[in-house]
């Protein structure tokens, strides 16, 4: 199994040697970070190699992700965006599982073919990988001296070059827009994945933000009996109990005590698996008081500083902590889970924003309406 994976990533990353081969300059409409909060819709020059292992896609739908709405520093302008479906335009000769017309989804992430975490199957933790519109994380080097390395523009434009290993093509029941939520359901999947959901399992989701809802329908789907879903707004409780009826509770910590509700709804035994998505100190506190023995806590939301866990509950239930970074080898899987029609995004996808209000859009992310869970831009309508 292992063998079969890292040949997979093999074939499927070494599209990433050879960027740069033929580079056309372009003057491309786009939502544009200048500096740290400074944004604007306007028209940028954007340079992009494209290969005989390319395509180039038309943008149709995109996803403001809660990162986005961060602001970064930054060196120099960036386009924002990297949630993303299309058309594609245009194919690279040595595509072959794409043609032009094709509706797809792209992974943001592109690594260095053939670093360590590539053949181990961990590209999601390559040092060189580039992702769209995110400045590397702080182990990140820059391997290949590039000096362009760093955040690179993301996908609120009209076009991009893509390598066609990281590019999907998309079911005929799945529309562009849900084609747009691969991106953060891939996140979900992953960490399924890695908490090894066993059937019958009870689960904890913390923050009922588009990535704790998509992971609670991708816990659901692996396995788990029940999830309970703890956010501090009501509404998105109510609308995590509606994704599966019967499977999911809401905990609204202004109501109840979060560890006494899933202690006493669990017979006082907690919960199996526990996957901390609110990013918060608390929130990731709070995680091994309601674990049950042998629990496996799922660390996925990014805290500002390093919150303190209880070391002694850690020894004493034997619990298992693991980190999560993005994602890797799960895109085929979370389209096939939206293909299958389980995942009810249309109680996601609150908000829809033309293209001419971007800046609108992402300013509203800042603060949304308590109604609001995912907002989508729509550069192009289908």
């Amino acid at each position: 199994m292992m063998s079969a994976l890292l040949q997979s990533s093999r074939r499927a990353l070494a599209v990433a040697a050879q960027r740069g081969s033929q580079v056309r300059t372009e003057m491309t409409r786009a939502v544009v970070l200048e500096e740290k909060n400074v944004l604007r819709l306007r028209d940028i020059d954007v340079d992009e190699p494209f290969t005989a292992d390319d395509v180039r896609i038309d943008i149709h739908s995109v996803g403001i992700c809660g990162s986005d709405v961060h602001y970064y520093e930054l060196k120099q302008p960036m386009i924002l965006g990297h949630e993303a479906s299309g058309l594609v335009t245009q194919v690279g000769e040595n595509v072959t599982h794409l043609k032009v017309g094709d509706r797809v989804c792209m992974e943001p992430g592109v690594p260095l073919p053939n670093s360590p975490s590539v053949l181990r199957g961990q590209y999601n933790l390559c040092r060189g990988l580039r992702f769209w519109a995110t400045p590397p994380p702080a182990y990140a080097t820059n391997l290949t001296n590039d000096p362009s390395w760093g955040a690179g523009h993301g996908c609120l434009r009209a076009s991009v070059v893509h390598p066609g290993a990281f590019t999907f093509k998309l079911p005929d029941n799945v529309s562009l827009d849900w084609g747009a939520m691969v991106e953060p359901l891939a996140v979900g999947v992953h960490s399924c994945t890695k908490a090894h959901i066993r059937p019958g399992d009870v689960a904890v989701v913390s923050g009922a933000g588009p990535i704790g809802m998509l992971t609670t329908m991708a816990a659901l789907a692996s396995g788990a009996s029940h999830v309970y879903v703890i956010d501090l707004n009501p509404r998105k409780c109510q609308v995590a109990e509606s994704l599966v009826p019967g499977c999911v509770t809401g905990v609204h910590i202004g109501a109840v005590d979060p560890v006494q509700a899933i202690l006493e709804a669990t017979n006082g035994r907690g919960a199996d698996v526990i996957f901390e998505c609110a990013g918060n100190h608390k929130s990731a506190q709070l995680t091994t008081k309601y674990a049950a023995n042998g629990a496996r806590i799922m660390l996925i939301g990014c805290p500002p500083t390093n919150p303190v866990l209880d070391v002694g509950d850690m020894q004493v239930k034997e619990l298992s902590v693991q980190g999560v970074f993005r994602y890797a080898n799960v895109y085929p899987q979370a389209i096939a889970l939206l293909g299958s029609g389980k995942i009810p995004l249309d109680s996601i996808i609150t908000d829809h924003f033309n293209f001419d209000d971007s800046v609108k859009a992402f300013d509203y992310m800042v603060k949304p309406d308590d109604h609001t869970i995912k907002s989508v831009i729509h550069v192009k309508s289908e």
